[in-house]
């Protein structure tokens, strides 16, 4: 979990991740970010994210991306 903290916080440094309960409600997150992220990701675990899973429910908190790494194959 801490890999995922520490990619959001390279992605948005002015925001402190673990305090935030929906990355985008919260406005921690907008869509240039996850797209920005979602590249990260990929090149991090070597997979590959299905784009019917870029929805904002995915990103909202640490947890919610982990399960979505795990959904796409990484080894989390």
């Amino acid at each position: 979990m801490e890999e995922i903290y520490a990619m959001l916080k390279e992605v948005r440094p002015e925001y402190n991740f673990k305090e935030s309960e929906d990355y985008v409600e919260d406005g921690f997150l907008d869509s240039f970010d996850i797209i920005t992220l979602i590249s990260r990701l990929e090149e991090k675990y070597h997979i590959q994210i299905d784009g019917m899973d870029i929805i904002p429910d995915n990103f909202c908190t640490a947890s919610a991306i982990k399960d979505l790494l795990k959904k796409n194959g990484a080894n989390v």
